[in-house]
Parts: C-alpha cells; sequence; structure tokens
C-alpha cells in the first residue's frame, strides 16, 4: 500500500514521520497547530491532533506526496476523522488535495450548511449542490465520534464516490452525468473536469469563523478500496 500510517512510531506532542508527511500553511501562516496526541486514538494509542482555528490564515495542513507517483489516475483514500464539534452551517475544509490540471487548485473536502461535501478552489463549485434536496442526500459529522472517510477520485473519468462508515454517499457522487442538485453545477461549470491530483493535505481551513478540534488516525492510500477495518 503506497501509504498507511496509524501514527503509533510517532511521539506524542511532536509533529508525525518527516519522512512521510510535512507541516503546511498553504499562502499564510496563523494560529492553527498539530502534533501527534495521545489521548485520542481511532486505533493503537495515537492520532494527529488538529487545533484549527478560525480565520483562513489559521489553517494548517498534514501533507503527504509521496505515494502519488504510484497510484495513477484511479486510486482510493481511507482515513478516521473526530471532530470536538458539528459542522456548522460556514464554509470548512479538512483534507485538501492539489489538482495539477486546474493551476494548482485544490480539490477539497468539508463542510457546508452542516453536512460533508467537496468543493473545487478554482470555481467553488460544490457537490452536492447546496439546495435542500442536495444537503439531504448527503451526511452530517457528528462531534465526538470517530467517523471513517473513504473516497474514490477517477482522474481519466473525472469521477468521484464517497463512503462515510462504508455506506455510499448519494449526494457525493460524481459519476459524469449531471444530476440536478448533486453534481450538475460541478459538471457544467467545467465540462471536462478531469483532475491529477499530487498531493494529499489534511488538516482545518475555516472561512467564516468556525473553530474546531480534529483528530486523524490510520490514514492511507492505495489502488484498490481499502475498507473501514
Amino acid at each position: 500500500m503506497p501509504l498507511c500510517d496509524d501514527f503509533e512510531a510517532a511521539t506524542a506532542g511532536q509533529a508525525p514521520d518527516p519522512a512521510r508527511w510535512a507541516v503546511v500553511s498553504p499562502n499564510c501562516m496563523g494560529a492553527g497547530t498539530l502534533a501527534v496526541d495521545s489521548t485520542q486514538a481511532h486505533s493503537g494509542k495515537n492520532s494527529v491532533l488538529v487545533t484549527g482555528k478560525g480565520t483562513y490564515c489559521d489553517h494548517i495542513f498534514l501533507s503527504h506526496t509521496a505515494a502519488f507517483a504510484e497510484l495513477g489516475d484511479v486510486f482510493y483514500g481511507r482515513f478516521y476523522v473526530r471532530m470536538s464539534a458539528a459542522q456548522g452551517d460556514g464554509h470548512t475544509t479538512f483534507m485538501t488535495m492539489r489538482d495539477t490540471n486546474d493551476n494548482n487548485k485544490d480539490l477539497r473536502m468539508g463542510g457546508q450548511s452542516k453536512i460533508l461535501m467537496w468543493n473545487r478552489e478554482s470555481d467553488d463549485a460544490t457537490l452536492p449542490s447546496l439546495s435542500p434536496t442536495g444537503i439531504g442526500m448527503s451526511v452530517p459529522l457528528t462531534a465526538n465520534q470517530w467517523r471513517c472517510i473513504e473516497f474514490q477520485v477517477d482522474g481519466a473519468a473525472g469521477a468521484i464516490r464517497t463512503w462515510v462508515d462504508g455506506t455510499d454517499v448519494a449526494g457525493l457522487v460524481i459519476d459524469g452525468t449531471p444530476t440536478p442538485d448533486v453534481d450538475q453545477q460541478w459538471l457544467t461549470q467545467k465540462p471536462g473536469w478531469k483532475p491529477k491530483l499530487t498531493d494529499l493535505k489534511l488538516g482545518w481551513e475555516s472561512y467564516a469563523g468556525q473553530e474546531m478540534n480534529l483528530w486523524f488516525d490510520d490514514v492511507a492510500l492505495a489502488k484498490t478500496r481499502i475498507g473501514c477495518e
């Protein structure tokens, strides 16, 4: 597996393995912090705690690039995340991947309108569309609970699938056929969208003031679906 890290070999209070991970604050640096933590873990004793603050420049991320050299256009990701509060109405991000086919702008996963969503930095398209119907087709991430997030990106087809705790989320699918309230906006704003992704970043970026503590654990990237166990 190109990337599989449970952070058990790392030391609490320090950054994760620098051979795998870099700590980054793209564009500007603020008050956000991250370190290996032994107070919460999905497995074993360690996870990574991100102390996310409320303004854009307070963002901070854990970044991995090496696995992408062997993943190819179609790959799967899996991580566990635990959040200290429920998602709010404002836009936030906790995962990003740089898209070299989109002027190095990020493909982002986070929240808005109290649900899990994808967002494209270059034009602010959302998946699902943030209509009442679209919102109802995603799921919220509740507070103080470990959640398993899985995703597939097919760059050649311009497709995405997303699973939460092993269940396919209907509102978080891009399949090439525009579906109202799901991926119609995404596909019509950029016809022929085909991402070429070169990194994985986990952390916190807030655009509307929400602060959050997040724990990440059992992070993996592979050419086949990884699963939640």
